[in-house]
């Protein structure tokens, strides 16, 4: 059964081809903007973009354009100032269909059976509908999410970006009681990379979309390497809308998870109990491996689709 979900996210060029993939494997009931690898302006222009590329039939709602207590912060040097920077920008004719992404996904819960939440940015759009409506935890089928670590972190030693850009939003989310949360963080994003044959594989497709794409890996491969001297760029998005359509990819395990919000060298961390004793409920299906070629196989099906 094809699931139902709403992608929350701050596009990015992850996030760009966690939408293509959602396009061919999920049903997209909506799609919310966040503050996050650019400003919220930015971020919803960019899922706008996406939606008219593709011709996908998913309205675009914009969220929160700050976190909850912290101050803003983007991901220029990954990301570039547009956020999607590489590729030629088209022209656009789409408009939001609202500026109340919180509304819209309260709205959407309450009135339809087994939707997945897949928040691919920080979640502050996701913590602010839990506080306002928290009868939603109950209704949806799960929550997957992008972000966080069991292990190191990107933007500081212990904090993955997602979760330190609103850490008290994340610490929300991961609290709320979801009957199933799913966490994609870096330890499992690293181990599903891009390098310069899938974009000659895509290339090789030669749709627009697959070409798009191509162009979106040349920067974000180039940046990567810049920043990291990595030789793959991990494609940290995809994952967690993998995660939702073929679960038998991933190597899951249930812990205890909690977000620290106010450590001088740990804000933003996810304090992962690896224990196998605590006492602390365990709240997260934690993700540590994945099949990577097979994942990267899916990838190239599902763009291939778009011509």
């Amino acid at each position: 059964m094809t699931p139902n979900i709403i992608i929350d996210c701050d596009p990015g060029h992850d996030d760009a081809i966690a939408i293509m993939m959602a396009g061919q494997l999920t049903n997209i009931l909506g799609i919310t903007t966040v503050s996050g690898n650019a400003p919220l302006s930015l971020t919803t222009e960019n899922a706008l973009i996406m939606t008219e590329l593709l011709n996908l039939d998913a309205e675009v709602h914009a969220g929160a354009s700050r976190p909850l207590m912290v101050a803003p912060r983007h991901a220029e040097e990954a990301h570039g100032r547009s956020g999607l920077d590489g590729p030629d920008r088209p022209e656009i004719s789409r408009e939001v269909a609202s500026n109340d992404a919180v509304g819209f996904i309260i709205e959407t819960i309450r009135t339809n059976d087994d939707i997945w939440l897949v928040p691919v940015g920080p979640l502050t759009n996701i913590a602010l509908a839990v506080r306002q409506a928290p009868d939603i935890v109950d209704r949806v089928a799960g929550v997957s999410i992008m972000g966080g670590s069991a292990g190191a972190g990107n933007v500081t030693a212990t904090a993955e970006f997602n979760v330190w850009a609103d850490p008290h939003a994340a610490s929300i989310v991961f609290d709320a009681g979801f009957k199933k949360l799913l966490m994609a963080g870096l330890n499992l994003t690293h181990q599903f990379g891009i390098d310069e044959q899938l974009i000659a594989d895509l290339r090789t497709l030669g749709n627009r979309a697959s070409l798009f794409a191509a162009d979106l890996f040349d920067f974000y491969l180039a940046s990567h390497r810049k920043r990291t001297h990595g030789q793959r760029a991990p494609l940290h998005d995809p994952c967690a809308v993998l995660a939702v359509t073929h679960p038998e990819l991933f190597e899951f395990q249930s812990r205890s998870v909690r977000v620290e919000i106010d450590g001088a060298h740990t804000r933003g961390m996810t304090v992962v109990d690896e224990r196998g004793w605590g006492e602390e409920p365990l709240n997260c299906e934690v993700e540590y491996g994945v099949d990577r070629d097979q994942g990267m196989k899916i990838l190239l099906q599902t763009l291939s689709a778009y011509s």
